[in-house]
């Protein structure tokens, strides 16, 4: 292997290639996780979508299934963020991945324990931040990237968060194959985080009428909403947002309500811890009343179309890459491949370059 797919975060999280799966809702189970893991990249689990007391026991799941390193992904500022915490720091868990919110407090103690922190930023100004408060490698994420999105295109972001930090970066937004992992390397990145693409693998558990949305989805048809929960995401244009844009600003709100009801039944959260993190998401965000109100829909309309199999009803969070994308290889498969196409390019670059 060419010495430049040996980066930096290959010795920070002790795999063999530098990719990373990112930790999506619904999505990032622990089947997925420790294929990916096996491959010679890293899975994170989505502790977000998980019950926190049952966090452990998936984490146990994913142990059960390789002796890989992996990471848990979840969310600092929502109800049982310590519970979660101390799972990863009780199973050893290699990496923790977090973004909304981030906590020095929690940080602080995953660090203490030797956990490798990895937040998702999607400003450079983030990812400064970021590293302020401890992080080991940050990812940040262009505007070409699924779900929450910010304006930039990970062409200028990439380059400037490499500019701006001193730890190590992985980029995010559009990254599907080899081609993408030079790419991101000739930014000064250290690695890339893949979502979509894992997503349509093999192993991903997302039901196969989900699947088949995905694959047919075009370029053209993977866009940036506010409708789905008042802040900007990318996601494959269907019928739930059609009818979201239409409608009047009471009734999305009603539905918020529900999803809110739906989210506390999930997390077995009180009404008191919903409100501290309600409060915490909007101070931090600078979100208004309405946008925090409807920050549940996200997780709980991804539920419908990854795990009930309903792409009509539910939310479809996408990067770009949708648009090129029709097959579900497996994951050992696919990043063999996305190796391969690395050396290749690298070949191209640099012919007869030692191995």
């Amino acid at each position: 292997m060419p010495p430049a797919l040996h980066t930096k975060i290959c010795e920070l999280l002790d795999i063999r290639y530098p990719i990373i799966q990112t930790g999506m809702g619904w999505v990032a189970k622990p089947e997925l996780v420790a294929a990916v893991s096996n491959a010679g990249a890293i899975g994170f689990l989505a502790a977000a979508t998980i019950p926190p007391e049952d966090v452990e026991g998936e984490i146990e799941k994913v142990k059960a299934l390789t002796p890989k390193s992996f990471g848990v992904n979840f969310l600092m500022d929502a109800p049982g963020a310590d519970v979660i915490s101390d799972a990863i720091i009780r199973q050893g868990v290699k990496a923790a991945g977090y973004n909304r919110a981030p906590s020095a407090a929690l940080i602080e103690k995953l660090k203490s324990a030797g956990v490798v922190c990895v937040p998702t930023c999607g400003a450079v100004k983030h990812a400064v931040k970021a590293e302020a408060l401890g992080a080991d490698i940050i990812v940040v994420q262009g505007g070409e990237g699924g779900g929450h999105t910010g304006p930039v295109p990970t062409s200028l972001l990439v380059p400037g968060a490499v500019d701006a930090v001193s730890v190590p970066v992985v980029a995010a937004g559009g990254y599907f194959d080899g081609r993408g992992l030079v790419a991101a390397l000739a930014y000064g990145a250290a690695g890339i985080a893949l979502g979509t693409r894992f997503l349509m693998s093999a192993e991903s558990p997302v039901p196969d009428a989900t699947q088949e949305r995905y694959a047919r989805a075009a370029v053209g048809d993977v866009q940036v909403t506010t409708e789905v929960d008042g802040m900007p995401q990318r996601v494959i244009t269907n019928e739930l947002v059609h009818r979201l844009e239409s409608s009047s600003v009471f009734t999305r709100l009603l539905f918020a309500l529900r999803n809110g009801l739906a989210y506390r039944t999930m997390t077995g959260a009180s009404p008191a811890e919903l409100l501290r993190s309600a409060l915490s998401m909007q101070r931090n965000e600078r979100l208004t009343r309405a946008q925090t109100l409807m920050a549940v829909n996200a997780p709980m309309l991804a539920r419908i179309a990854m795990q009930d199999g309903d792409p009509v009803r539910g939310y479809l969070p996408s990067g770009t890459v949708a648009g090129v994308l029709t097959d579900r290889p497996p994951c050992a498969e696919l990043i063999a491949r996305m190796v391969a196409e690395a050396e290749e390019a690298l070949e191209r670059l640099a012919p007869n370059s030692p191995a």
